[in-house]
């Protein structure tokens, strides 16, 4: 899905702009979330990868995710590298921001110590930032 050639992704934010849809880029480029139990991956139970929705990198196997109930699609770990964590410090409160290694796109927000998972992490991932491409069993 994704090309290997990072040359091949935008390199401004308006040729994000062309790329994405309005809602997908206020998610992605400008840090957005999407309205609780809105997106179309939330109780998703469909087996295969999760990609970034801006480039295509490979970002969670399904097999990752858990039912959190929180409102947004949940996994207790990202593929090695795919992900990397940002201190967020916006509305009034320190949390941790995940975004793609690969094109920098905002995810969601990761955070520890919840006890849902043995993993005890919960990425919290906006659907408008990914796209699962379902398994070819």
């Amino acid at each position: 899905m994704a090309s290997d050639n990072i040359t091949d992704l935008p390199r401004t934010e308006d040729e994000w702009r062309v790329r994405l849809s309005p809602e997908e880029f206020r998610v992605l480029r400008q840090a957005g979330t999407e309205a609780p139990w809105s997106g179309e991956y939330v109780n998703t139970k469909t087996r295969g990868m999760y990609h970034c929705r801006a480039c295509g990198a490979n970002l969670f196997p399904s097999d990752f995710k858990f039912a959190s109930d929180c409102g947004w699609p949940s996994f207790d770990d990202a593929i090695p590298g795919a992900v990397k964590e940002i201190e967020d410090r916006s509305h009034g409160m320190v949390r941790t921001e995940i975004r793609c290694a690969r094109c920098d796109s905002h995810l969601g927000h990761v955070f520890h110590g919840e006890h849902f998972t043995p993993k005890n992490t919960r990425h919290c991932v906006n659907s408008l930032s990914i796209r699962l491409e379902p398994a070819g069993d």
